[in-house]
């Protein structure tokens, strides 16, 4: 792709490293900004930086929040002695949105994956497991996608809590094996958190 201006190839180039973003599309993009007033450009450059440089993770769950601690551990309506253990912010969305959970969350921040160089030590593993030490999480709900990775994690977590008295439970079925939470319809992933099965069955059923 030849470019006539040295400083669109190069927005060009950078906007092509998101994920999913070709260098048509990323071309597509830069100068459908380019049109744009000024004011509506600096808009976005200032919500990204800020994004970079001022968002937080909720020291409890460890959600994306624009404070030390994020809304929903912040409310007192929630049940705390359930923790639902998600990948990521995608995920906790993706059931937020089914309005049929009103537990806390815990963050992982991905999954074990060797392949691709993620250990347990580079999740938020062990301060689930702390979590769970303090005593006030009484039943724990893994809720990772069906893949060899989501089960690998889930598996690892639970011999981790082994010997503490707290009920695991995994999400049922009804997501398909080899689905990732955030493309699941609301109604399905709603009634795989409702009908939620002990995670001991779960492996069995494997």
């Amino acid at each position: 792709m030849e470019f006539s201006s040295k400083l669109l190839e190069n927005a060009v180039y950078e906007m092509s490293q998101l994920p999913g973003i070709g260098k048509r599309t990323a071309l597509r993009l830069v100068l459908h900004l380019l049109k744009q007033p000024e004011e509506r450009t600096q808009l976005l450059s200032n919500a990204l930086t800020r994004l970079k440089t001022e968002v937080n993770f909720c020291k409890t769950c460890n959600n994306i929040s624009d404070t030390e601690l994020c809304e929903i551990c912040a409310n007192p309506k929630r049940d705390e002695s359930l923790v639902c253990v998600v990948e990521d912010i995608r995920d906790v969305m993706a059931i937020e949105n089914t309005s049929q959970y009103n537990g806390l969350y815990h963050v992982l921040g991905g999954k074990i994956s060797p392949m691709e160089g993620v250990g347990p030590q580079d999740l938020n593993i062990a301060s689930l497991v702390n979590r769970v030490k303090e005593g006030t999480v009484k039943e724990l709900i893994l809720a990772l996608s069906s893949t060899m990775e989501g089960d690998t994690t889930n598996f690892y977590i639970y011999r981790q809590l082994e010997g503490q008295e707290i009920t695991t439970s995994t999400i049922a079925r009804g997501i398909s094996v080899g689905d990732e939470l955030e493309y699941a319809d609301e109604v399905t992933l709603g009634r795989s958190i409702l009908n939620r099965v002990p995670f001991e069955s779960s492996m069995k059923a494997n």
